[in-house]
């Protein structure tokens, strides 16, 4: 990689690091938005009960 592209690379990380937010691009079978509830000292989400023993990826995006 050349000396432009890692300086252009560096900026990129810097203004994705000033924002707080970074970008997922995550392939998958179908998606739920929901809102975590307080469970004791922990959150909890519900999900489809079809779901069981699949795997999940869990995204906080606020």
């Amino acid at each position: 990689m050349g000396a432009e592209k890692k300086a252009n690379s560096a900026k990129r990380q810097a203004a994705r690091k000033e924002q707080g937010k970074v970008k997922f691009e995550v392939y998958g079978e179908e998606m739920v938005e929901k809102t975590v509830k307080l469970s004791g000292n922990s959150g909890r989400v519900y999900l489809p009960p079809d779901w069981v023993g699949c795997t999940v990826k869990i995204i906080r995006i606020d």
